[in-house]
Parts: C-alpha cells; sequence; structure tokens
C-alpha cells in the first residue's frame, strides 16, 4: 500500500492506496508544536482504529505546505512504518509544466493539484481550491499551469469579521434558506455562502473571457461542497486531487 500525507494549514490528511484503489482516508490537525513522538504516536493509533496492516505499507509520501511540521512528520511515518518519505519538492519528477514568473515559488499543495487535473480531467480547466486559502487556479489545453489567483479563505473571512466586529456573532455554516437574512447570524451565514459562490462564479468567468476558452471547473478542498452547491455554473467537486496528485507523482518517481 502507499500512504500519501497532505500536510496542510488547518488539517493533516492521510490517504491510502492500493494501485488505484483508495482504501481510506484520515485525517487530524495541524499542530506546529508537536514533535516527532507525538505524530508517531498519533499516526498510529490511527492506524489501530482503522484496522491498518502497517506492514503492508510499502511507499510513502508527502506534500506540505508547512515546513516546520514537515521535518517531524516524516520522521514519525520512519518511525511507524519503518520507510523513508518521499516529500514533493525539489528532485521530484512531476511531469508538471509551470508557466511562472518564479515557478520555484509554487507551493506542493497546488503543484500536487495540478497533477492530478492534468491526468484526470479535460483541459482548459479552472480549479478552485477552497481550503484556509482560496485559490483559483488556470490550466491550459495544453495542461499547462499558468497561474491563478489567492485570496482569504472562507473560515478565515468569517473569523475576521466576527472577532472585529464586536456585535457580530460566531455561526455555524449551515446551509442558507434564502439570500436576504431576517437576523443577524442568517446575513453573516447568506455573505460568506453566497459572497463565495458569487465569487467564484464572477472568477470563472472573468478567467474565462481573459483566456478566451470555455474551461472545464473543479473544486476541492474543506469548504467546496458547501459553497459550489449555490455556483451557478457547472463545477466538479473532488476532495481528493491533492491525494491522487500524490499517488500520480510518486508513481512517476518510485523507480528512482
Amino acid at each position: 500500500m502507499l500512504l500519501c500525507t497532505d500536510v496542510g494549514n488547518t488539517n493533516i490528511k492521510f490517504a491510502l492506496y492500493k494501485g488505484d484503489e483508495l482504501l481510506m482516508k484520515m485525517r487530524f490537525s495541524t499542530n506546529r508544536k508537536k514533535t516527532a513522538d507525538d505524530y508517531a504516536v498519533d499516526l498510529y493509533a490511527i492506524f489501530q482504529i482503522n484496522n491498518v496492516d502497517i506492514q503492508s505499507i510499502s511507499g510513502s509520501i508527502i506534500s506540505s505546505v508547512v515546513p516546520v511540521v514537515t521535518a517531524p512528520l516524516e520522521n514519525a511515518i520512519k518511525t511507524v512504518t519503518g520507510i523513508d518519505s518521499m516529500v514533493v519538492g525539489p528532485g521530484v519528477k512531476t511531469g508538471l509544466d509551470i508557466r511562472l514568473d518564479n515557478p520555484a515559488t509554487v507551493g506542493s499543495d497546488i503543484v500536487c493539484t495540478c497533477v492530478a487535473v492534468k491526468e484526470l480531467y479535460p483541459c482548459p480547466a479552472i480549479i478552485v481550491g477552497l481550503g484556509t486559502a482560496t485559490t483559483i487556479l488556470y490550466m491550459n489545453e495544453n495542461r499547462v499551469y499558468c497561474g491563478g489567483t489567492i485570496l482569504p479563505g472562507v473560515q478565515i473571512s468569517l473569523d475576521a469579521l466576527t472577532s472585529n466586529a464586536a456585535l457580530l456573532p460566531s455561526i455555524n455554516l449551515s446551509e442558507p434558506k434564502k439570500v436576504i437574512g431576517t437576523n443577524t447570524a442568517d446575513c453573516i451565514r447568506n455573505g460568506i455562502i453566497y459572497g463565495n459562490a458569487s465569487m467564484i462564479d464572477g472568477m470563472i468567468g472573468r478567467y474565462e473571457q481573459e483566456t478566451g476558452k470555455r474551461c472545464t471547473h473543479i473544486a476541492t478542498g474543506g469548504f467546496a461542497s458547501a459553497i459550489t452547491g449555490f455556483c451557478r455554473n457547472d463545477i466538479i467537486v473532488n476532495d481528493e486531487l491533492i491525494l491522487a496528485g500524490l499517488k500520480i507523482i510518486y508513481n512517476k518517481n518510485k523507480s528512482k
């Protein structure tokens, strides 16, 4: 089995693949203060809870956007599985053509996302990542990553609003019943959900106008399902893009 690990700013997600089959997904919160031993205990526990045969894990690959967590987690995986992990970064073959001013600055999460889209979907494509930050990426008809935009994420926007406006309450992001709210909580909820959905629709329109191309629309990340259902564009939701990209990258490099 292959262990794929996606270290994000909010959560660390794990997936186990047997060939192309996704066997299971697991996650726990990202904690920048934890040691390798702490993460080893967490990882071993989550394997035990899910009845994972650790001896069957034959490979490991990591994407991380939290550098301080990368080495402790890499060491934890080594402790639990006995396997050295491949870490997406310089020297790892991805097969992705990046046309940016400085390709070296592209995060491994974006690389993995684009690798998965390149393999799995028609291009040109617009990929909306609704995680800690909201990213909107563009891949052209030749499956080249050409850039995009970065915005404050859904939760960051909500937290900033309620923490900086003394009279506004904290809310959950349950499904809104209508656009025009009649109480404060509904007004905030509607603004966050419909506002982000409208932003995504608007940016898709601007991307397609600027490029002159009709695109495949794909969304991923923790808020993808909650937001894209209120978009007017047809958007494919795939919460496993980074994990799928990790599997593809591992297979490109495993013979090295």
